[in-house]
């Protein structure tokens, strides 16, 4: 159970920072698309950067094993991305 409820709480938690930044709003993400605002692009990036550091960090401690990682299928995540970006794209209009 505990396996589940970590990340939902840690997603929802980042959500949640999300929202109260703003940046759902409207003129925020179609700002992003053209490249006037790039406030979501640092956000995210920062995100990612400390999802890294925490991960590697408890790694190091021993809290954390990480398996190794198969090969990425290319084709799939150039669709799947286009997929999300036309989407996040239309939600913004």
């Amino acid at each position: 159970m505990e396996t589940y409820v970590i990340p939902i709480l840690l997603g929802f938690f980042f959500a949640l920072t999300l929202q109260k930044a703003g940046l759902g709003h409207y003129h925020k993400i179609v700002n992003q698309f053209r490249f006037k605002d790039n406030t979501i692009m640092k956000y995210m990036l920062t995100g990612i950067s400390v999802g890294l550091v925490g991960l590697y960090l408890l790694k190091d401690l021993g809290a954390l094993k990480l398996d190794a990682v198969s090969s990425t299928y290319i084709l799939g995540n150039l669709v799947g991305g286009l997929i999300f970006g036309v989407g996040m794209a239309m939600a913004g209009t």
